[in-house]
């Protein structure tokens, strides 16, 4: 790296999903993001409510799985994040791994935790864009 030049620290959402939750994962997901250099701005466990999931995923909504994703979001508590780290987004979503943990790479948190493509444990944005809309959104949990 050159003199002038630094990283830039970026911020990004994580959410631990119900699924993990339910297996009680969410200590070892933190260990595993935590020991990839990445800090947990903030952290609450919580309910998603079906409005805040709607809006969440508002993108998907004209596709036949939305529902899918707003009943399973909601199906029990969740620990929603925001993390903070240099190329936080790129290095939290290498570190979750292939949505399909059967086409994880060991080592990622889909392939230890996840059950299915649906059931995937967790969720990260995906650009800087979904990261600020997101966390937007997911603010007023905090």
């Amino acid at each position: 790296m050159d003199r002038g030049e630094r990283l830039v620290s970026e911020k990004t959402l994580c959410i631990i999903k119900p699924d993990a939750v339910a297996n009680n994962f969410v200590d070892q997901i933190n260990e595993m993001i935590q020991s990839n250099g990445l800090l947990i701005l903030k952290s609450k466990k919580t309910d998603i409510s079906p409005e805040i999931a709607r809006q969440f995923y508002a993108e998907h909504s004209e596709k036949p799985f939305f529902s899918d994703l707003v009943d399973f979001i909601t199906s029990g508590p969740a620990v929603v994040q925001i993390l903070e780290g240099d190329s936080c987004i790129t290095n939290y979503r290498n570190l979750m791994g292939a949505t399909n943990p059967k086409e994880a790479e060991e080592g990622t948190i889909r392939k230890k935790f996840a059950e299915s493509i649906s059931k995937n444990a967790v969720h990260g944005s995906d650009s800087p864009e979904s990261a600020v809309r997101e966390i937007e959104i997911m603010s007023a949990l905090f």
